[in-house]
């Protein structure tokens, strides 16, 4: 019988039941080890009103704000309707290292007046 995945889709080697967890998006069950986690960490003010925290505060200065730490669960599903993760080709699967974490697009900075002379 062929088999899509050489894992099966799951991370349970010699256990035969794994306590589910819920979807963070839907709510559906999926045993943990299916499941697609992440691991979220945001500041819990967003920047534009830390300026105004620290604008209208006189204790402000120096305190660091704490962060919201969330670990998040996704069923396949709404993993990859989120695209949290992507569909991958059938030799594409067998590729088993993590990609590299995607890069935040850069301001270009303005070197020249645009119509540069050669």
């Amino acid at each position: 019988m062929t088999t899509k995945r050489r894992n099966h889709g799951r991370a349970k080697k010699a256990r035969g039941h794994v306590k589910p967890v819920r979807c963070s998006n839907c709510g559906r069950l999926v045993p943990k080890d299916k499941a697609v986690k992440r691991f979220l960490v945001r500041n819990i003010v967003e920047s534009a009103a830390v300026r105004d925290i620290s604008d209208a505060s006189v204790f402000y200065t120096g305190y660091n704000l704490p962060k919201l730490y969330m670990k998040l669960a996704y069923c396949i599903s709404c993993a990859v309707h989120g695209r949290i993760v992507r569909v991958r080709s059938v030799e594409d699967r067998k590729i088993r290292v993590p990609p590299p974490p995607p890069r935040r697009p850069q301001e270009k900075k303005s070197g020249g007046g645009g119509a540069g002379a050669r």
